[in-house]
C-alpha cells in the first residue's frame, strides 16, 4: 500500500458554504423577531412555546424521513443534556439578556461564540486551530469590538444594565458552546442529528415549562397575531430548519469554524434593521462590519491539516 495525503476541502466548498450562509441569514433575522417577543410574556414561557412547536415539527421531520424515533439510553441522556444547555439555559440567558440590553448588543456579543468553541474543541476533542483561523479570528475580533462599541454608545441602557445583560449573554454563549462541543464528540455523531434534536427540543421545552411555572407562575401569553407568528417563525424556521444544518456543520468542520456563523449574524441583523427599521449606518459599524467579514473570509479559507490517506 502507498501512503498519500488528502487535504480536506476549504470551508468555501458549496456543501459547507450553502448551509453556513443559510443558517447565518436565518439566525440574523431571528434577532428582530426575538425583540418583539420581549413583552409582558416572561422570557421562559416564550422559550417554552418556541420549543414545543419546534419539537413537534422536528418529530414530523423524523417521521417524514422515516428515521427511528427511538434512541438508546445513552442517546436519551445526550438529548437531555443537549436540551438543557442548548434549548433551556442558552435561550433563557439570551431572552433575559434582552431585558437589559438591546438585541444588537446581544447579537454582537454572541459573535464571540467562536472563541469558547475553538478552545473547548481543542481541549476536549483535539481539534487543531490553524494559523489562518487565528488570523481571521483576530481581524474579526477587531470588527466585533467596533460593532460592540457602536451598539453600546447607541444603547439607552445604563452601565449596570449593560454589565448584567453582558453577563447573561455570556452565560448563553457558554451554554451554547458546551452543546456545540458535545455535538462534535464521536459518540454523539453515531446518532441521527434530527432524532437527537427532536428529543432535545422536547426535553428543553419541558424543562423550560417547569422552570417557568416555578419561577414566574402559570403560563402567560399574548393574543397578538405577530407574537404567535413570531413564535412559529422562531420554532420552525429559526430552529427546525437551522439546527440540523448547524449541527451537521459542527460534525464536519468542528465547533470553532461552525461558530463563525455567529460573526455574520449581527451584520445580517443590522442589514435587516436597515431595511425594516430605518437603521442608519455610520463609519464605526461600517468599518466593524467590513473587518468582521474580512476576518470571516480569511478563516473560511483555512483548510484542516492534511490527514493521511492509505491507497491500496
Amino acid at each position: 500500500m502507498n501512503a498519500g495525503e488528502e487535504s480536506e476541502p476549504s470551508l468555501l466548498a458549496p456543501r459547507i458554504l450553502i448551509p453556513f450562509l443559510l443558517v447565518s441569514l436565518i439566525w440574523g433575522s431571528t434577532w428582530l423577531v426575538i425583540k418583539d417577543q420581549i413583552s409582558e410574556v416572561p422570557p421562559g414561557w416564550s422559550v417554552s412555546y418556541r420549543f414545543l412547536i419546534a419539537a413537534a415539527a422536528m418529530f414530523v421531520l423524523v417521521a417524514y424521513k422515516r428515521l427511528s424515533f427511538r434512541l438508546d439510553r445513552t442517546g436519551y441522556l445526550f438529548a437531555l443534556i443537549l436540551g438543557l444547555f442548548q434549548f433551556t439555559f442558552n435561550f433563557n440567558f439570551v431572552y433575559n439578556a434582552e431585558l437589559f440590553i438591546t438585541s444588537g448588543l446581544v447579537a454582537v456579543l454572541f459573535a464571540l461564540l467562536m472563541v469558547p468553541n475553538a478552545i473547548m474543541g481543542r481541549v476536549f476533542l483535539g481539534h487543531k486551530i490553524s494559523g489562518a483561523f487565528l488570523g481571521g479570528s483576530a481581524i474579526a475580533a477587531v470588527g466585533i469590538a467596533l460593532l460592540f462599541w457602536h451598539e453600546y454608545r447607541s444603547s439607552p441602557a445604563s452601565l449596570e444594565q449593560v454589565l448584567i445583560g453582558a453577563a447573561l449573554a455570556f452565560g448563553g454563549i457558554m451554554s451554547a458552546s458546551i452543546a456545540n462541543v458535545m455535538q462534535a464528540g464521536q459518540r454523539l455523531k453515531s446518532y441521527p442529528i434530527i432524532t437527537v434534536l427532536a428529543w432535545a427540543m422536547l426535553f428543553g421545552a419541558l424543562i423550560n415549562i417547569v422552570l417557568s411555572w416555578v419561577t414566574v407562575g402559570p403560563p402567560v401569553y399574548e393574543t397578538r397575531a405577530a407574537y404567535w407568528g413570531g413564535i412559529v417563525y422562531l420554532g420552525v424556521i429559526g430552529s427546525v430548519v437551522t439546527f440540523p444544518l448547524y449541527f451537521a456543520m459542527i460534525r464536519e468542520i468542528g465547533p470553532g469554524k461552525a461558530a463563525y456563523s455567529s460573526v455574520l449574524v449581527p451584520v445580517v441583523a443590522m442589514i435587516l434593521s436597515t431595511i425594516f427599521e430605518d437603521y442608519v449606518w455610520t463609519w464605526l459599524p461600517a468599518v466593524g462590519a467590513v473587518l468582521a467579514m474580512a476576518g470571516l473570509l480569511v478563516a473560511l479559507r483555512a483548510r484542516k491539516p492534511k490527514t493521511p490517506r492509505i491507497a491500496a
